[in-house]
């Protein structure tokens, strides 16, 4: 396991003087350079006595010196290179203690060793010349705490993550300056820090200085000791990180499926009688006793203390259980094998009922109690299971997503456009002349022209008049889109019908390929004509007849669905596979997830993931030449998603915000969700999150019904939680029903839950189970469960229990383990029973076990938040970096 030690002494305010009975230290210090010298022939001889009498006085003195790497390799091999080692380091780590300020400054940036970078070794953030005399009496005279960090790794991480020299730590400390800062309760304008690098043999390692300008500021907790050796530990080590963080997952999958099946077969035997536990039941029913007299809330926190020791008692009972020790022994395991990177000595082990992270089953006890207490027969989770965050739904939407840009006008670049002199009809021509090259720079933005919306209607409306198809086509587009124009539809249907004429006369005049795929894509769209996937499909035939790869994918795709011609996995397999052998980049994409998934051809991980990279490559190639909002929001989303290349959000972040200038409402919808899920972001950027989901929302577009109605989801969602934006029940409710009316299944599902509840809307029983049931005919486990729970329960509606075992069966089938659970107690809910509320319990417990470990994903890469990143650029800047140093690849 990678490992580092941090060492985080400080020098308190005014001078420190050294102890008359560490003065042989101090000369020892003193006379660094001629002690021990080390050749050959002693290094590997036993130590002699006079190092042994010094280790024994600085492990008297220092006892925290024992955790050294340094002390470990002594204590190992008793040599005198060994002791040499650790009496240098041990006393190096302590002179806060038996030094004085400035011989401190001094001593780092010159000792033996220290990697100079110019006359001395001690450096800070950006690149300006540090002078030596000016930096020690600025931290001599400081009537403030300095602190004295000191980090070290073996020699053999050094070397494999590249942190064995001074320019790679100088980089490193710039990007993590502000963190330590805030561990130390320093604001970032007001920190100041200093580091040398000492490379030693063994254990190279790094001196800081680091204080406040303000010497009123800051102080370090061990937490925040905590906190900064685990930020190194990410950093440093962030590759190998990565690779533990996925055994940790594994091993999280492994617990889950363990801790499922024990919790599952303990309630098994329970329900069976076979496991009989008077002590728990005994418990139970005086706690619920106790529940009967108490005023005021249900909740741990609220209850008196010997009501509150009834429930300690009962954890205790349950932990002594065999499932729950196996559950809570492998949890604890994996929880120390991360904390043991960047803890010197794990804490001890609590006992389940003190252990914070499951405080949560004092709740689930003492409501369980009450239920029996009142009488209640009924099974009420603390929380539904469900979509309940923006993000929880993205393995639905992305295929819609994707999906939904695949029917949207493929560009081309002037050199697929063969003999286009031709590409005429009297009035009416397809050219890609030079000004309406030109136009679509102004439309796309390039390298050289910057985007303008304004000059490119301008040309546009020239080349239209003129009659160029391809112009009337792109006007269309400007006024559906609303790019430089007040979105029109009237307006941008009008121009869609010139040109679906244009192209059919020019067509009529002369068989060519390319009129015949815009053809049918115009038909596939529904632009400027009624949407027709039957004649799309002849005129892609005609066209791929011909062998155009643009039309061969575009056929395939309509095989695939099953638009216009019977659904046919193979023959769209065999269409996207001509076309992407002449590397269209988005055949390729859909050739990778068919061998993914084995829809039309055998499943091949080997050959999918080598389809996904090509297109991710085709797709960046597509990119330098033709800056289109398509590309753009396919290269965004494969970043994304890690689809074909590694995932990488700031450069997602890039290609949806150019995508989503141009207009197009998938990349801002994504756009939206990513300023949603940022910890801080700032009203600005919430602003623009809320107008794409505007837009996106308000588009009655047909080709945009998925993403419109996702859109309205997410809408509704924000406006009844108000959370990003005062919070709106009746703008919620108006955006979940349009939502739900667009056949969005969550919407009416979260529309249901609301009108069963009656919290935020009055109660409506009949509205909820209507709602309920529409999500229920559409496959929602969710409403599928909470129906089948209500008529086997007969509460709101009347009881039926052959509806109930439907419902809660097919919830079931889809994993929904809260249905499983009440199948399988079907015949104990009849009236409160202490062994019911004991397995309900258990089954709780057992969920806890499966939710409780998590991977601390902010840990696999450098990632930040907006908010972090624009106080380290100010840092950065303050401290002599330019503008776009050290910043670029550092992911938001």
């Amino acid at each position: 396991m990678p490992r580092l030690i941090l060492k985080c002494p400080y020098l308190r305010g005014g001078t420190v003087k050294a102890s008359a009975h560490l003065s042989n230290l101090v000369n020892y210090i003193a006379a660094r350079n001629g002690v021990e010298k080390l050749t050959e022939k002693n290094r590997n001889l036993p130590s002699t006595v006079k190092q042994a009498n010094l280790i024994e006085q600085i492990i008297k003195e220092f006892p925290g010196t024992k955790n050294l790497f340094e002390y470990e390799d002594y204590i190992k091999n008793k040599t005198i290179e060994n002791a040499s080692e650790f009496i240098s380091i041990a006393l190096e780590q302590n002179l806060d203690k038996i030094g004085q300020r400035k011989n401190y400054v001094d001593y780092i940036a010159n000792r033996p060793r220290v990697e100079k970078m110019g006359t001395h070794g001690l450096f800070t953030g950006g690149d300006d010349a540090i002078v030596l005399s000016r930096v020690a009496d600025e931290v001599a005279n400081h009537t403030g705490n300095v602190w004295t960090p000191i980090i070290s790794l073996r020699r053999e991480d050094a070397i494999r993550t590249g942190y064995d020299r001074a320019e790679v730590w100088h980089n490193m400390l710039s990007y993590f300056a502000p963190e330590i800062a805030e561990s130390m309760k320093i604001p970032i304008q007001n920190f100041s820090w200093y580091a040398a690098f000492h490379n030693e043999s063994h254990h190279p390692h790094i001196h800081m200085i680091c204080y406040s300008v303000n010497p009123a500021d800051g102080y370090l907790t061990k937490k925040g000791i905590e906190r900064i050796k685990s930020g190194l530990v990410k950093n440093i080590f962030k590759n190998e990180m990565q690779i533990k963080y996925e055994e940790q997952s594994q091993r999280r999958d492994q617990l889950k499926a363990e801790s499922r099946e024990t919790m599952l077969k303990l309630i098994s035997e329970m329900k069976s009688g076979a496991i009989h536990n008077p002590k728990i039941e005994e418990l139970f029913l005086s706690l619920s006793e106790r529940l009967k007299v108490t005023n005021g809330k249900r909740i741990y926190g609220y209850l008196q203390p010997n009501v509150k020791a009834i429930v300690d008692e009962i954890i205790d009972e349950l932990s002594k259980e065999e499932a729950v020790v196996k559950a809570y022994e492998l949890w604890y395991e994996m929880r120390e094998e991360v904390l043991h990177s960047y803890m010197d000595e794990l804490p001890d082990r609590l006992p389940l009922s003190k252990q914070k992270e499951f405080k949560s089953i004092k709740n689930m006890i003492v409501a369980e109690a009450d239920k029996i207490a009142k009488g209640e027969p009924t099974f009420e989770e603390v929380e539904i299971a469900g979509p309940e965050d923006i993000d929880s739904f993205t393995e639905m939407e992305s295929s819609e997503l994707i999906e939904g840009s695949e029917t949207t006008q493929f560009e081309l670049p002037d050199n697929e456009i063969a003999d286009d002199t031709d590409a005429e009809c009297h009035d009416v021509y397809v050219k890609w002349t030079d000004e309406y090259k030109k136009a679509r720079e102004y439309l796309f933005g390039t390298e050289e022209a910057p985007q303008d919306f304004e000059k490119a209607l301008e040309i546009f409306l020239v080349e239209a008049e003129n009659g160029n198809v391809l112009a009337m086509h792109d006007l269309g587009r400007m006024y559906a889109d609303g790019l430089g124009v007040e979105s029109d539809n009237g307006k941008a249907n009008g121009y869609y019908t010139e040109a679906l004429s244009g192209f059919q006369q020019v067509e009529a005049q002369k068989v060519w390929k390319y009129t015949e795929y815009r053809i049918g894509k115009m038909f596939a769209q529904g632009l400027g004509t009624e949407q027709d996937y039957e004649t799309a499909a002849q005129w892609f035939e005609l066209s791929a007849e011909k062998k155009y790869k643009y039309a061969q994918y575009s056929l395939g795709g309509l095989y695939y669905r099953g638009q216009g011609v019977e659904q046919n996995f193979q023959t769209a397999f065999s269409l996207y596979l001509r076309s992407a052998e002449q590397s269209f980049p988005y055949a390729d994409y859909e050739v990778a997830k068919m061998y993914r998934d084995g829809v039309g051809t055998e499943k091949d991980a080997d050959k999918s993931n080598n389809h996904f990279k090509k297109a991710f490559r085709g797709f960046e190639a597509l990119e330098k030449n033709s800056h289109d909002d398509k590309l753009h929001y396919r290269l965004g989303w494969m970043l994304q998603n890690g689809i074909g290349t590694h995932k990488d959000i700031s450069r997602a972040n890039e290609y949806f915000e150019k995508s989503a200038k141009m207009g197009n409402l998938f990349a801002g919808y994504s756009l939206a969700k990513l300023i949603l899920a940022e910890e801080n972001p700032n009203q600005e950027e919430l602003k623009g999150a809320i107008q794409y989901l505007q837009k996106a929302a308000d588009n009655e577009n047909e080709i945009c019904k998925p993403i419109r109605a996702l859109a309205q989801y997410v809408l509704g969602k924000i406006y009844l939680e108000g959370k990003h934006v005062p919070k709106d029940i009746n703008k919620a409710i108006v955006y979940l029903t349009q939502s739900a009316e667009q056949e969005n299944e969550w919407a009416a599902y979260q529309l249901g839950k609301l009108y069963l509840l009656g919290k935020d809307v009055p109660k409506e029983t009949e509205k909820a189970v209507a709602y309920l049931t529409k999500a229920t005919e559409q496959g929602n486990q969710f409403a599928q469960y909470i129906l089948g729970r209500l008529y086997l329960l007969g509460k709101d509606v009347p009881k039926d229990k052959e509806l109930a075992i439907k419902w809660l069966t097919m919830s079931a089938e889809q994993g929904n383990e809260y249905a499983k659970f009440f199948l399988d107690n079907m015949d104990k809910f009849r009236e409160p029973s202490v062994a019911l509320g004991i397995s309900r319990l258990m089954y709780h417990v057992g969920r806890m076990f499966e939710n409780s470990v998590t991977i601390d994903k902010s840990s696999v890469g450098l990632k930040i938040d907006s908010k972090l990143l624009r106080k380290l650029k100010a840092k950065k800047v303050a401290q002599g970096h330019k503008q776009d140093e050290y910043g670029q690849g550092m992911k938001l």
